[in-house]
């Protein structure tokens, strides 16, 4: 094994997933087919073209797992995008609604903020120090 292809991130629709994900934090739409007639689909998204990482968007079908939706990791950040430019990637989130859970801090593992998507899953925002990788709460 060498990498990790996709994670699965449990959503009430495709639609407004896709734009959420697409329009409001800026992936790219990888792939999106149908794969049954009562409407199930493969969606996957990433953060870039070239992104090794993508996220797999799977509607929620049934009670437990619609009450997932939004709450995956008990509360914790279970989602971390890495950036070259924390600057311009906060302003746009900001500008886009995204919510801050607090302000922009500087860690020993680089520039992080905490944000939460539109279903009240929590990111991190991180511009690694050099010569580290990411890794926070």
């Amino acid at each position: 094994m060498r990498r990790m292809g996709l994670v699965t991130l449990v959503v009430p629709e495709y639609d407004e997933a896709i734009a959420y994900y697409t329009e409001v934090l800026g992936f790219t739409l990888r792939e999106d087919r149908l794969l049954a007639p009562d409407g199930k689909r493969w969606v996957v998204v990433a953060p870039s073209p070239t992104a090794e990482t993508g996220l797999l968007l799977a509607r929620a079908v049934g009670e437990r797992q619609r009450a997932r939706v939004g709450d995956q990791t008990g509360g914790r950040v279970g989602f971390f995008l890495d950036t070259d430019d924390f600057d311009a990637d906060l302003a746009r989130l900001m500008a886009a609604g995204v919510a801050l859970e607090e302000p922009p801090r500087t860690e020993s593992y680089g520039r992080v903020v905490v944000f939460v998507d539109r279903y009240g899953n929590r990111w991190d925002l991180i511009q690694p120090a050099h010569g580290s990788g990411s890794s926070s709460a």
